[in-house]
């Protein structure tokens, strides 16, 4: 037990050995250093102190008087030799020096010393280099106080190869109280010592994966506690500003996955990718996550559970998320970018559209005339039948020109009809234009109703009624030329209907020309910029084909309040 240092780690089959080698010792030498005739076990240990054994040093006879007790109760000397012989556990008895008086058979197959080679000799044969100092001395303070001390000390084989040693060592004190010998007790634990090391290397090895993965990862047990998360849910933690991310993962799976994840854990089952949102403060909008679940059994860890091995045990749930936001904000600049195109396209042929259609009002007109006047000739009652024939080829003329306007109209593909969410279709529309607002320095008041009813009508046709309005907005705020300018746009559920509000702080339209806009030929800006109307006609048109309205608020008079109504109805496809 002196102080050296130095370790080595004995191999697990070379542990083994050893192990049978000290099961054999031990009932070879059960006899302990007796060589002569075995004494009866019933003998009392008086018998055996006063005539020990040949070979028995003196010092054991001394300390088996000190462990001996009570004199008159003694143990059987046979039974204590056989048992120490035999125990599992190396053994050995030294003097108040540390030098060793007697070791037992697992002293000499654990260390690979014998008998005779460590009699006499100190503790110190054993020590190696790899113990701290620190260590001998907190042994020798203990022992010398008189108390037992338990530690772990790096000891060296006679071959050389260093064990960890699970060492007891107890002072043996003579009837006055003085420390006479030391009583040690020592095991290899070498082979659980690298299990246990082998077993926290993979703890953090599996921690260092999870804390490394870009996802979300969280086992649960039945009532939803956590038992075990990773830094990807630790930094989501601090982006809901403490609000559990499991408690709105759960509830968003329940509201629109439609089950909850817990129970099909329960259940055994699991679930792989279902994409769900949540709201996180200060965010640009709704975060997220592809949910994927396994039901996970563990083993039971109760007492009862020691000797049986089947598949009863706890239920967990490991639940892992991965953050799609990105994924999903990039489809979604692409169907804006998409929709963006369509709408443009769709916008030029309404445009075209708009533009023929006053083209063949406007030659009506004169043709109707013509018309006219060439059927008075042709009744006598004019000029001469020369100018009649003139007047009937203008008018055959004049009527190809109509029939070829009205041929270069483009046709509109017709769209089916499904159920549509006027808000997220007001949203889509926004977005659209949000380079314009900016630029025209514009502040949008939306105004969305939390609770709005589908409708059924056509997708593309109502976002386009919806940017004919934005536009005009816009145009007229940008006409009108305040420092100030803001958009409201607002919804607002009806009966069997839905409100739209697009308001503008504009110029605002006079009571003598609300009727007018609505005309396919009509243009209210100064800057006309190649216009061929303000789109109304069609957004009118627009709101017709959903069973709806449209109107400019006559009692606003601080710019100009367009109200949409929009029914109920499925519109023919």
């Amino acid at each position: 037990m002196t102080r050296r240092k130095g370790i080595k780690t004995q191999p697990a089959d070379q542990l083994a050995a050893e192990d049978d080698e000290a099961d054999g010792a031990a009932h070879a030498n059960a006899g302990g250093f007796t060589h002569g005739a075995e004494l009866p076990i019933a003998s009392a240990l008086g018998e055996f102190l006063s005539d020990p054994p040949p070979g028995t040093p003196a010092e054991v006879v001394e300390a088996l008087t000190l462990m001996a007790g009570d004199p008159e109760h003694p143990l059987p000397p046979r039974l204590y030799f056989e048992t120490v012989e035999q125990a599992p556990v190396a053994i050995s008895i030294t003097d108040h020096k540390a030098n060793i008086l007697y070791a037992n058979a697992a002293f000499e197959a654990l260390t690979g010393y014998s008998r005779d080679e460590v009699m006499g000799k100190n503790e110190s044969i054993l020590s190696s280099n790899a113990t701290p100092d620190s260590i001998y001395k907190q042994l020798w303070r203990t022992i010398q106080r008189k108390r037992p001390w338990k530690g772990t000390l790096i000891n060296r084989r006679k071959d050389g190869e260093d064990y960890l040693a699970e060492l007891t060592i107890s002072p043996v004190l003579d009837a006055a109280g003085r420390i006479r010998y030391y009583l040690g007790m020592h095991r290899n634990v070498t082979r659980e010592h690298e299990l246990s090391v082998a077993l926290r290397q993979q703890k953090t090895r599996i921690e260092t994966v999870l804390d490394a993965a870009p996802v979300l990862v969280v086992l649960l047990d039945t009532d939803g506690r956590i038992i075990l998360d990773n830094q990807e849910y630790k930094k989501l933690l601090g982006d809901l500003r403490g609000r559990e991310p499991l408690t709105l993962l759960r509830a968003a799976l329940k509201e629109q996955a439609g089950f909850d994840p817990l129970e099909r854990a329960a259940a055994g089952e699991g679930f792989r990718d279902i994409e769900v949102s949540i709201e996180v403060p200060g965010s640009s909008g709704p975060r997220w996550f592809a949910c994927s679940g396994s039901a996970v059994n563990e083993s039971d860890s109760s007492l009862s559970g020691y000797f049986i091995r089947g598949d009863a045990g706890d239920q967990r749930l490991l639940l892992l998320a991965n953050d799609i936001t990105g994924r999903r904000r990039e489809i979604e600049r692409a169907h804006l970018e998409n929709l963006r195109a369509r709408l443009a396209e769709q916008q030029l042929a309404q445009g075209m559209r708009e533009a023929l259609t006053a083209a063949s009002f406007q030659l009506q007109v004169p043709l109707n005339m013509i018309r006219a006047a060439s059927a008075m000739f042709k009744d006598g009652s004019g000029n001469p039948a020369l100018f009649a024939d003139m007047l009937g080829q203008v008018t055959e003329a004049g009527e190809a020109a109509l029939a070829t306007l009205n041929a270069a109209l483009p046709t509109e593909m017709p769209e089916p009809g499904v159920n549509v969410n006027i808000n997220e279709l007001l949203r889509h529309v926004l977005a659209l234009e949000t380079d314009n607002l900016l630029a025209a320095g514009i502040v949008v008041d939306w105004q969305p109703a939390l609770v709005l009813p589908e409708l059924s009508g056509h997708k593309n046709e109502l976002r386009s009624l919806f940017k004919h309005l934005i536009d005009n907005a816009l145009q007229a705020m940008y006409e009108g030329g305040g420092s100030h300018r803001g958009l409201r746009l607002a919804t607002r559920a009806l009966d069997d209907a839905v409100e739209v509000i697009v308001e503008d702080n504009g110029p605002g339209i006079p009571p003598e020309r609300r009727l007018k806009v609505f005309e396919p030929f009509h243009i209210g800006w100064r800057n006309r910029r190649g216009r061929a109307g303000m789109g109304l006609a069609l957004a009118q048109e627009i709101v017709n084909q959903h069973a709806g309205s449209i109107e400019i608020d006559p009692q606003y008079r601080d710019g100009c309040r367009v109200r949409v109504t929009l029914g109920n109805v499925r519109p023919q496809d």
